[in-house]
């Protein structure tokens, strides 16, 4: 039952992060609507970002990075610790400043600008497990609400954002923290509109 629930939840982030944006492609796009392929760098990682539409973008991030631990999803004294693994973050960003900013001629290449949205994050198994940090399953996933804000400064893309995130394995251990946050340092490789 557990190893079924493990296959069929990676299976399930996998269709919508590979297939969702290729069935939305095809959409009449203008200049606010810019698809972003970019390579990040403070947590490893191959991002596209896509329009849905003027200011609704879709991000599907895949990589390898450092992960925090939480307390109900692992046995650890103190309750967290730092650890390496595999990630996979699906990131709907809505993005309320475009016409302003556009307004006031501020850059709004590569989706620049201030946003809330929903962000959902897959957890793979940690490398190099250590004598301490016992995680309750191999794989965890966290969701919750976002405020970020994202500039890009010609080929380098700056993100920030935070929010509060309920977390859960696939065992049935759950939780919540109060406000998880994200830097990242990217580096836009090509944009398409």
């Amino acid at each position: 039952m557990k190893l079924y629930l493990y296959k069929s939840s990676v299976k399930a982030l996998l269709l919508v992060a590979f297939l969702f944006p290729a069935i939305v492609f095809g959409q009449t796009e203008n200049s606010t609507k810019q698809n972003v392929f970019r390579l990040n760098v403070i947590n490893p990682g191959i991002e596209y970002e896509h329009s849905l539409s003027e200011k609704s973008k879709l991000s599907v991030n895949a990589g390898f990075g450092v992960s925090m631990s939480y307390p109900e999803l692992t046995s650890f004294q103190p309750d967290y610790a730092f650890f390496l693994s595999s990630f996979l973050d699906l990131h709907y960003k809505f993005i309320y400043n475009l016409d302003r900013r556009i307004a006031m001629k501020k850059n709004i290449d590569y989706n620049s600008g201030d946003f809330v949205g929903l962000k959902i994050i897959g957890r793979g198994v940690e490398v190099g497990q250590s004598n301490t940090l016992k995680r309750t399953d191999n794989v965890d996933f966290s969701v919750g609400p976002t405020w970020g804000i994202q500039r890009s400064f010609s080929k380098i893309h700056l993100l920030f954002n935070a929010g509060p995130v309920y977390y859960f394995d696939t065992k049935g251990n759950s939780g919540f923290y109060p406000i998880m946050l994200e830097l990242n340092i990217g580096y836009n490789v090509w944009k398409s509109k």
